[in-house]
């Protein structure tokens, strides 16, 4: 029996299933790194900074779905590179999350595929994700997908016990845990 898997993009009707998505991206992402909630993932309210995305002629939000049935989703950002580059623009994959349960069925490389297939119509070449250290399994995804590192960024905090600490201090948005 095959199943169909596609990919859509999303709109301000999605809100429940993106916001219910991003919680579990949160806390999965939170477990790696404390730091991600707060540096990486996206702003408060979560319903607001989806709205954004979602009118946002230089982003691409869209779900991936089992038989219709939501169960990832993923964000691009269309984004310019240095003033000597004019008009090159690289498309960055900011987030990308599937359920659990529908990892391994191509949710994420039906969700990757499409949104870099929708960027390369608006004349990208170029493609940039971004995964936390440790991430295995997304690094393991993107580099499947023909994706390379090409830079990694390192992180200090004053705070006592260094990066740790943060995950003392952090205190999860209501709902995320």
């Amino acid at each position: 029996m095959s199943i169909s898997v596609t990919a859509r993009l999303a709109t301000s009707e999605d809100m429940f299933f993106l916001t219910d998505l991003y919680r579990k991206l949160e806390a999965e992402m939170s477990a790696i790194h404390p730091m991600w909630p707060r540096a990486d993932g996206l702003d408060e309210p979560i319903e607001a900074a989806f709205l954004t995305c979602i009118e946002d002629p230089d982003s691409l939000l869209l779900l991936g779905e089992i038989e219709g049935y939501p169960l990832g989703f993923i964000l691009g950002r269309s984004r310019p590179l240095l003033a000597h580059e004019p008009g090159v623009r690289v498309g960055a994959i900011q987030m990308v999350f599937v359920e659990l349960e529908a990892r391994e069925v191509g949710v994420g490389e039906v969700m990757r595929d499409t949104l870099m297939k929708d960027f390369r119509r608006t004349g990208h070449s170029l493609f940039d994700s971004h995964v936390l250290p440790g991430h295995r399994l997304a690094k393991n995804f993107f580099e499947a997908g023909g994706f390379a590192a090409r830079s990694i960024i390192m992180h200090h905090s004053d705070t006592e016990g260094g990066g740790r600490r943060i995950r003392a201090l952090y205190q999860p948005p209501p709902g995320s845990e």
